[in-house]
């Protein structure tokens, strides 16, 4: 059996080339860069990656695209900031020559702020599965927090080995991804009818801090725990701020010529 990777990045030439270094033993490497700016794609090429430009309109969409750009037996989806392990290569090339199942999820283990995460939410997490045969696993057209439809009769295996994820390099990227992320939030919230304001930003957010921090035992990630546990306050806080400025006409008023009085 031979496996595909796919690897979806934008402006990651900081992280691309330790991310395909985690996954040359795979038969293809494809990226599925969205026009970037720096020199992810040349990086990538360098060292024979597939590189495909993508427009971002969405990851769900994202995703579903990169699928169809894989052409081997089976696929394994690694984000730029994720690296696959030998203990998960070595699980992964010996199940799939022997497994009767079609998907399977992947824990990840969290570097973040000098420390591995062992709480928080973030110790083991999953994201969508991660491993996949061809042809049984595809992904709704959520513009963030994309979920996953499975095409397959058997029930979801998981993988017992942990990747690694590196989620943010420095806290300007935690700003970033804030806010794209809840931009894109706010547009899902949109579509389902949600209604946003202040008070709905305030409460969602502060449940977000109080589950991450206590519920999840953020507090004993120490510092980290309480930057993971703000961050997705702020992050929910203004996915409904921007969300009530979707249904809401905040600009500002026009001022007509106001001229000399003769």
């Amino acid at each position: 059996m031979e496996i595909s990777v796919y690897i979806i990045a934008y402006n990651e030439a900081d992280k691309i080339q330790d991310c395909i270094n985690s996954v040359l033993w795979a038969d293809e490497i494809i990226i599925i860069d969205s026009n970037s700016t720096d020199d992810t794609s040349k990086i990538a090429e360098g060292m024979g990656a597939k590189v495909v430009n993508v427009p971002f309109n969405g990851f769900g969409e994202l995703r579903n695209k990169a699928i169809s750009f894989c052409t081997k037996d089976w696929i394994l989806s690694i984000d730029s900031d994720e690296r696959c392990t030998k203990q998960v290569r070595d699980e992964i090339l010996a199940l799939v020559e022997n497994t009767s199942l079609d998907i399977f999820r992947i824990p990840r283990k969290n570097f973040f702020m000098g420390k591995w995460i062992k709480f928080s939410g973030w110790y083991p997490n999953y994201r969508q599965p991660q491993l996949f045969r061809t042809g049984k696993m595809s992904y709704d057209n959520k513009k963030v927090h994309e979920g996953y439809i499975s095409h397959s009769n058997y029930k979801i295996g998981i993988i017992k080995n942990s990747i690694w994820q590196f989620p943010f390099k420095n806290t300007e990227e935690i700003i970033q991804k804030a806010n794209n992320y809840s931009t894109l939030g706010a547009t899902n919230l949109n579509l389902k009818g949600v209604s946003g304001s202040v008070m709905k930003a305030f409460f969602h957010g502060l449940w977000s801090f109080f589950k991450h921090y206590f519920l999840k035992l953020g507090f004993l990630d120490g510092g980290a725990g309480f930057v993971i546990a703000f961050g997705n306050f702020e992050g929910t806080f203004y996915r409904y701020i921007k969300l009530a400025e979707l249904q809401s006409d905040w600009r500002a008023m026009k001022v007509n010529p106001i001229r000399k009085v003769k």
